[in-house]
C-alpha cells in the first residue's frame, strides 16, 4: 500500500466502538477523517453523563469478557487500565441463588466443554437434566459460523433448537433461557437459533476461561472513551457531535460524494456507517438515496430491543456476595442484571451507602411506566435475591429508558443484515449486527467491523496500512476435528442425496 495523500477525505457515521475503531484506524494512516455523532458525546449508547447532583449514570453496565482480544489491545495501545481484576458472578431467580461461576482460567485446563460443564456451581439443577445438554454439543459442532451454518440455523427459533436436541424443559427454563434474555436480549422464541449458538459458542463453549469477565471501574464513557476520543482527535481527526446524517449525495458513477446532515454537507471520498440498527433505520426514513436500494430498504425487516437501565442508592451498607449478578424468572420474557458498584466502580468505593445498577432486557412492559413505579419494582427485586435490601432504603435513584436500544437477532433475520460492502462503490458497514465471518459478538464485534471497514477503505483507495486485527483464538483440537469430520459427511451427504435432505 502508497502512502495516503491528503485530499482523501472519510466520513464516519455514529462514534461508538465501531466508528471511533475505524476513525482511529484511517486518521493515522493520514486521510482526512470527519466522525459525525447524532448524540450530545461520542459513544452512542454507552457515553455516560452525570445527574444533576453530580453522580455518574450510564445506559447500562457492560462486560469485557475474557475473549475480547482486541479491545483488550487497544486499552494497552491507549495505556489505561479501565477493568477491574475479572470477577465472579451468580444467578438468581424467584427462589434464590441458583448458580455461581468461577474463575474458569484459574482452574485446571480441560477440555471444552467439560470444564464449564464441571466447575460451574448450580445449586438446584439436577445431573440429569445437565446432562440432557450433551447432545446439543452436535449443533456446536456443525455450526461453524460460515455462512451455510447460519442460512442451515437461522430460520428456526432458539427454543426449536433446544427442543429438538432434547434440552429438558428445565434445564431450558433455568439455564439456557436466562442465557438468552442477558446474552442476545429476548426470550428464546424469539431469538434465532443461529445467533444462540454463536453467542454461546462464543462467550462460554469455544474455551474454558470464556466466561471470564472484567467490568470498567467507572463509566465506559468516561474510563474509555474520553481518553480515546482525545487520541483520536490528536490524530487530526473532527469528532463532531449532534449530527443527525439525514441523507447522502450520490454521483453518476454510483459513488457516495457527500453525507447531509440537515442542511450541512460534509464531503466525502468514501463513507463507513457505524451506527446501530435503529439509528440506521432512521437515517434510511429520511434518506431517499438509501430508500432507492433493495439492501437498505430490506432493514426495516430488522429490529431491535429496548432496555431500562436503574441506578438505586441505599442508605445503608448491604453485602452482595457477588458483584455481577444475572436473573431470570422474575418476569416471563424479560432478563435482568444487578451490579455492586461499590465493588465495581471507583467512585463508588468508599460510598457509605450501597449503589446498585439494575438493567433489565426485553423491558418493552416498563417502559410506559413512571419513574416511581419503576423503583419499588427493582427494590422488590433486588429485595428477593438479596434480603438486606428489605430493610435498606432508596435515597436516590436515575432510570434511563432506552427504547429500540440493542440489535435483535429475531429468526430469519441473517438474510436482511448487511455485509461490510455495499451496492456503493465506496460506502461501507460496520457494527455488531453487520455480517462477518470474526466470530466475536456484542462490543468486540462492533469493534472490529469498525476496524474492517477501515480497512476496506484503504484498499478502497490502494493507499495506507491496514489495521491488524486478533483473530479468535483458534478452536480447540477435538472440536476441530470433530468439524472436519462433520462438513466431510455433509459433503458426501450432498453427493448422493437430494438437496432438501441437507438443507
Amino acid at each position: 500500500m502508497s502512502k495516503v495523500s491528503q485530499d482523501k477525505r472519510v466520513v464516519v457515521v455514529g462514534a461508538g466502538w465501531a466508528g471511533l475503531g475505524a476513525t482511529v484506524t484511517l486518521a493515522k494512516q493520514g486521510y482526512q477523517v470527519t466522525l459525525l455523532e447524532a448524540g450530545s458525546y461520542p459513544g452512542g449508547l454507552v457515553a455516560g453523563w452525570k445527574t444533576s447532583a453530580g453522580r455518574s449514570v450510564e445506559a447500562g453496565i457492560h462486560g469485557f469478557w475474557y475473549p475480547y482480544r482486541n479491545i483488550f489491545s487497544l486499552m494497552n495501545e491507549l495505556g489505561i487500565s479501565p477493568f477491574t481484576s475479572w470477577t465472579r458472578s451468580s444467578q438468581y431467580s424467584p427462589a434464590g441463588l441458583e448458580v455461581e461461576s468461577p474463575i474458569f482460567q484459574d482452574l485446571p485446563q480441560l477440555p471444552t466443554p467439560l470444564g464449564t460443564f464441571l466447575y460451574t456451581q448450580f445449586k438446584r439443577l439436577p445431573l440429569v437434566d445437565r446432562l440432557s445438554a450433551l447432545p446439543l454439543l452436535y449443533a456446536i459442532i456443525d455450526f461453524d459460523n460460515s455462512d451455510q451454518a447460519w442460512r442451515r440455523y437461522d430460520f428456526i427459533t432458539a427454543r426449536e433448537l433446544f427442543k429438538d436436541f432434547g434440552v429438558s424443559a428445565r434445564l431450558y427454563h433455568e439455564s439456557f433461557e436466562p442465557m438468552l434474555l442477558v446474552g442476545l436480549f429476548a426470550p428464546g422464541e424469539q431469538c434465532s437459533a443461529a445467533a444462540a449458538i454463536g453467542m454461546l459458542y462464543y462467550f462460554i463453549l469455544a474455551h474454558q476461561p470464556d466466561f471470564d469477565v472484567v467490568w470498567c471501574r467507572g463509566t465506559v464513557g468516561e474510563q474509555i472513551f474520553r481518553p480515546w476520543v482525545e487520541r483520536i482527535e490528536k490524530s487530526g481527526a473532527k469528532v463532531l457531535a449532534n449530527r443527525r446524517v439525514s441523507d447522502l449525495i450520490v454521483d453518476d458513477n454510483n459513488q457516495v460524494t457527500g453525507v447531509v446532515c440537515n442542511d450541512e454537507v460534509f464531503d466525502a471520498d468514501a463513507v463507513v456507517f457505524a451506527v446501530g440498527i435503529t439509528g440506521m433505520k432512521k437515517i434510511l426514513s429520511s434518506s431517499p438515496s438509501l430508500q432507492k436500494r433493495d439492501e437498505f430498504r430490506n432493514l426495516s425487516n430488522l429490529g431491535a430491543i429496548d432496555v431500562l437501565a436503574t441506578r438505586l442508592w441505599f442508605d445503608r451498607k448491604i453485602s452482595i456476595k457477588r458483584p455481577s449478578n444475572a436473573c431470570f424468572g422474575f418476569d416471563r420474557t424479560t432478563g435482568w442484571t444487578f451490579f455492586d458498584l461499590n465493588a465495581l466502580h471507583d467512585e463508588y468505593r468508599n460510598e457509605p451507602g450501597t449503589v446498585v445498577e439494575a438493567d433489565f432486557y426485553h423491558a418493552n412492559q416498563f417502559l410506559s411506566l413512571e419513574d416511581d413505579e419503576i423503583i419499588p419494582i427493582v427494590h422488590r427485586y433486588l429485595a428477593n435475591c438479596v434480603p438486606q435490601f428489605r430493610q435498606a432504603k432508596v435515597i436516590d435513584s436515575s432510570v434511563i429508558r432506552l427504547p429500540q436500544a440493542v440489535s435483535h437477532f429475531a429468526p430469519g433475520s441473517y438474510r436482511y443484515m448487511l455485509p461490510a460492502k455495499t451496492s456503493f462503490k465506496n460506502v461501507f458497514m460496520s457494527g455488531d449486527w453487520i455480517v462477518n465471518r470474526h466470530g466475536s459478538w456484542s462490543q468486540e464485534k462492533a469493534y472490529v467491523t469498525g476496524l474492517e471497514a477501515a480497512n476496506l477503505v484503504i484498499s478502497y483507495f490502494g493507499e495506507g496500512a491496514p489495521a491488524n486485527i486478533l483473530p479468535v483464538q483458534a478452536d480447540e483440537p477435538h472440536i476441530q476435528l470433530a468439524r472436519t469430520v462433520n462438513k466431510s459427511v455433509r459433503q458426501i451427504g450432498k453427493s448422493i442425496l437430494p438437496e432438501f435432505w441437507l438443507p
